[in-house]
């Protein structure tokens, strides 16, 4: 494995155990306040709200500055933001806070995957799955880390401060050996620019992907446990083989997508996991829902990296503009999931909300061919491969 392939593995790494070493401290943040469930509610929105508008300016910073420098940048100003909601001194500064985590976010997501296109450029074969794995796995060990520090009675103070130096650290050797990048000498001075046809396809395919992404993280133990009747810890696992089945498939989706190809693979993507939550939705039983929510896991693992990868090969539009457009479109995705499922669970019950996450897995599957063909992608690449 290359020095920046490995480089970049710690990055993606990094993003996923930086953000997972501050949610488990919210519950004391909350206490500490005095704020309810609701006034949190709003005040987490802030993090989504930062993330929302650097997203756009993301893009263009990367074709400006080029996405090694971009991603340094926004890698030691996520870690240094880390700790700061801990430390808000009430909701206001919380909200803030939380808008700088959430836009410097952003910013380490854009810049991290225009240096994956690149890197895989380069190595002339696919690597975003697994990179996008190694961001759950990242995930998983942060989380971990902060349960051990709980539990042997690290204050939560030392625990966030010592998880944003030793991520500074990693980040420190590292960053240097990032694929090198060149500005983009044709971007406008503007951050915004209108999207090409190929973008609008992508981003409705990254909107669809992350909508059933966001609804089932938040959704699928709820249906197990309250639907279904499972226990708490049935439910559990259903999420557990969700997770589980999600990062399994973005550690192989990348020797998949080189055998099938891109628009292939994204359509099996977009069938396995459609047809997988509608099976377990009519069969309506336990075991039938784990299995269904790890189907599901399985079939949109590699939505978004299939995605993600594409945007950055558009003709036309540096890839860093690109990748920000589809994640902005992405990310509202994301963000209307859990709440659309909601609000078709309180009129129609849980069961039909899920059937609208089959249906936008359906419509990637149906879709597919909105993704340009790999030779199509490979061609245009030499166009934008500089502004990398």
């Amino acid at each position: 494995m290359s020095a920046a392939r490995i480089a970049l593995s710690t990055i993606f790494f990094l993003n996923g155990a930086v953000l997972a070493s501050w949610l488990p401290h919210i519950p004391a943040v909350k206490s500490r306040l005095g704020i309810g469930d609701a006034a949190l509610g709003l005040t987490l929105l802030g993090m989504a709200a930062g993330a929302v508008v650097a997203l756009p300016l993301a893009g263009w910073l990367v074709s400006w500055l080029g996405s090694r420098v971009m991603t340094s940048a926004a890698a030691v100003i996520f870690c240094v933001a880390m700790p700061l909601p801990f430390f808000s001194p009430d909701v206001p500064s919380l909200t803030l806070s939380l808008g700088l985590l959430g836009a410097s976010n952003g910013l380490l997501d854009v810049s991290m995957n225009a240096q994956a296109a690149a890197l895989e450029r380069r190595l002339g074969r696919t690597i975003m799955s697994s990179l996008h794995g190694l961001f759950s796995v990242g995930g998983v060990a942060g989380a971990l880390v902060a349960a051990g520090a709980m539990a042997a009675g690290l204050s939560d103070a030392h625990h966030v401060v010592g998880a944003a130096l030793v991520a500074l650290v990693l980040a420190a050797f590292a960053l240097p050996r990032l694929v090198p990048s060149s500005p983009d000498a044709t971007i406008g001075r503007s951050p915004l620019a209108r999207p090409s046809r190929a973008l609008l396809g992508l981003g409705a395919l990254a909107f669809l992907g992350l909508l059933a992404e966001g609804a089932m993280a938040d959704w699928s133990a709820v249906y197990l446990r309250d639907t279904l009747g499972a226990s708490s810890a049935l439910a559990a696992v259903g999420f557990a083989a969700f997770s589980f089945a999600m990062a399994t498939g973005r550690f192989a989706g990348d020797g998949v997508i080189d055998r099938l190809g891109p628009r292939s693979a994204l359509r099996v993507s977009g069938a396995v996991a459609a047809g997988g939550l509608a099976a377990a939705l009519v069969i309506g039983r336990p075991a039938a829902g784990i299995v269904g929510c790890g189907l599901m896991g399985l079939g949109i693992a590699n939505i978004v990296p299939i995605v993600f990868s594409a945007a950055a090969r558009v003709s036309g539009v540096g890839p860093g503009r690109a990748l920000a457009a589809v994640a902005t479109t992405g990310y509202l995705g994301f963000l209307c999931g859990p709440p659309l499922i909601g609000g078709l669970a309180q009129a129609a019950g849980l069961a039909t909300g899920l059937a609208v996450v089959s249906l936008a897995c359906a419509l990637v599957a149906a879709w597919a061919a909105l993704l340009p063909e790999r030779h199509d992608l490979d061609r245009r690449a030499t166009i934008v491969t500089e502004s990398l």
